[in-house]
């Protein structure tokens, strides 16, 4: 079932489009990465599809009975909001807001959803500590928390592992697939392309150009391979999960890589 259809979408800042005539479709249970070069309006898509920002042109469609105020949406942080003097509690519990109406506190059903929610993204024992005493991990996992208080369908994330260490990017990157076997469905802004096509199972890429479809197509697309090569990610991605992609897929990265090399060697000639 589509939650989400965009149709001849037209996105950019004060009038001026950056992007023109994109066309997607997300189903329940997706898990869809949107990469793209620095400056090709990532962000400002996800805004739009929240309608933080008004689209120039074309729409966006809700389906099954999903509306904005139901989305889990983790934006990135600034230094501001990592040193913001709440309680783990009190953020994770704002993700209610949607559910208020015209009531001024949250009911019991509401609390008890953020303790479930604190739970589940093991941060229950930080409940009334600061927010900003926590780590940058902890801290994402609170805002995971905070997330999953708005919806049961859908969380857009925007680049949710910047700026954490490894080992902390790995456990998030469990987490968020965790939370799409449950059911929710996942559109994440990433710059790591290799977690995106070993995660994803749709890949939505804007700049230069524009691509939409599922992992494997978009290894086996021109813009794909390009892209992978260009961000010098095709041996980790063979070396590393080549075992786990179709040999089609790995003889075309390896191809484009060596025809890459080839013409970069011809150049300095």
């Amino acid at each position: 079932m589509s939650l989400l259809s965009v149709q001849n979408l037209s996105i950019g800042h004060e009038g001026r489009a950056i992007l023109n005539g994109l066309n997607f479709t997300v189903n329940a249970g997706d898990y869809l990465c949107i990469v793209g070069e620095n400056g090709s309006g990532k962000s400002t898509l996800m805004r739009t599809l929240l309608h933080l920002v008004s689209p120039i042109g074309g729409s966006i469609v809700y389906g099954d009975g999903l509306n904005a105020s139901e989305i889990g949406y983790l934006p990135q942080q600034t230094n501001v909001q990592r040193d913001f003097p709440a309680s783990v509690r009190e953020i994770v519990l704002s993700g209610c807001q949607g559910r208020l109406g015209f009531r001024p506190f949250y009911n019991a059903e509401e609390k008890k959803l953020a303790e479930e929610n604190m739970v589940r993204m093991d941060v229950a024992r930080f409940a009334d500590r600061s927010y900003r005493t926590l780590s940058g991990g902890q801290q994402q996992r609170v805002l995971l928390a905070r997330a999953l208080c708005a919806t049961r369908k859908l969380l857009l994330l925007d680049e949710p592992v910047a700026g954490l260490d490894p080992k902390v990017t790995a456990e998030m990157y469990s987490l968020i697939r965790e939370l799409n076997r449950e059911g929710i469905t996942i559109i994440m802004i990433s710059h790591d392309i290799a977690a995106s096509v070993r995660n994803a199972s749709h890949i939505l890429h804007i700049g230069s150009s524009v691509f939409f479809g599922s992992t494997d197509a978009y290894l086996m697309s021109e813009t794909g391979r390009q892209y992978i090569v260009n961000a010098g990610e095709a041996d980790d991605l063979i070396r590393n999960y080549g075992s786990t992609l179709p040999a089609d897929i790995v003889s075309s990265l390896s191809e484009t890589q060596t025809a890459g090399s080839e013409g970069g060697e011809a150049h300095a000639r």
